[in-house]
């Protein structure tokens, strides 16, 4: 019986621990390089990151990577007059917008793909009708082709189209980025039951930082 009872113990702490390290991947292309470190040969893996932007949100203030720093975040690309996902994309954003509002560590990066019409004081008036503040979600406009070429940092695609409605073409995926601006997890941003499990990535990350800052138990 003992014997039953200390398998069961082991099976459990077992099962326990790699709960506790349980991580997300890091998505995208990856390279590995060779280095020379004092005469010895250091083979490292170099991780798809998002590069360094500059965009203007809808108080018309610098978004950067710096914006960024030491926070996780969530990345979409829509546009103000999208008569099709962006809708369903914002009320699932809503969702974990509420979840996190109060959380310094959380932001969320919406990028408008029509920057003709979604200038600064549009995209003021649809944040303050969603009733969200800049300090957790920003609606970002800049150039046009820094856009584009923004969605395919983050994998995803983003472009004019007359053939599409509204005449932008774009993903409606949502996009989590960690402290070091990699991508590690993305999700059918019209999808509640998707966006269910993505909240649960998010918790994951937040998890995964905190035993990260966690003391070493002596």
């Amino acid at each position: 019986m003992k014997n039953i009872l200390f398998i069961i113990f082991v099976g459990v702490l077992a099962t326990s621990c790699e709960k506790k390290e349980e991580k997300l991947p890091i998505l995208g292309e990856r390279v590995t390089v060779e280095e020379e470190v004092n005469g010895k040969t250091v083979v490292d893996t170099v991780y798809h990151r998002i590069p360094a932007f500059t965009f203007v949100n809808q108080e018309n203030k610098q978004v950067t990577e710096k914006t960024v720093k030491d926070k996780i975040y969530i990345a979409d690309f829509f546009f103000t007059t999208c008569p099709t996902i962006c809708p369903k994309m914002k009320s699932q954003l809503l969702r974990i917008y509420e979840k996190y509002k109060n959380n310094d560590q959380v932001l969320i990066l919406s990028h408008s793909v029509d920057v003709e019409h979604d200038s600064v004081e549009v995209l003021k008036a649809y944040a303050d009708n969603l009733e969200v503040s800049a300090d957790t979600w920003h609606f970002m406009t800049g150039e046009e082709e820094d856009i584009y070429k923004m969605a395919g940092h983050y994998l995803l695609a983003a472009q004019k189209d007359s053939t599409a409605l509204g005449g932008y073409d774009h993903s409606g995926k949502f996009v989590l980025v960690d402290k070091d601006r990699h991508i590690r997890a993305t999700c059918n941003g019209t999808d509640a039951k998707e966006v269910d499990k993505f909240i649960k990535k998010i918790e994951l990350l937040l998890a995964e930082y905190k035993i990260a800052a966690s003391p070493e138990k002596g």
